[in-house]
């Protein structure tokens, strides 16, 4: 049922990509806002596990970073690439709203 409504509203092949893409941004602000709260911490304790949920942070943004990459979803050295893809979820985007 799910493919054939991704059909019908013409957005066939992109759930996957839609579903990455917000997970790549959720993982940026995620790296954002703990690099923040170190900086503000005090406590050599809180510090150390800031310091460790960034790691994390950064190693999850460079896997899905990768499977987006090798999807052909995400092309960071591309601007031109990187376009395309930006135009044509757009246009589904558009599409949806209609």
């Amino acid at each position: 049922m799910t493919n054939m409504i991704q059909k019908i509203a013409g957005l066939s092949g992109m759930t996957d990509q839609v579903i990455a893409t917000d997970f790549l941004i959720n993982a940026k602000s995620a790296v954002r806002n703990l690099t923040f709260a170190l900086t503000e911490s005090v406590t050599p304790e809180a510090r150390d596990v800031l310091r460790e949920q960034l790691n994390d942070a950064i190693e999850a943004h460079e896997r899905i970073s990768q499977y987006m990459i090798e999807k052909g979803y995400y092309h960071p050295s591309n601007l031109d690439e990187q376009m395309k893809i930006e135009e044509k979820a757009a246009k589904a985007a558009l599409k949806l709203a209609k």
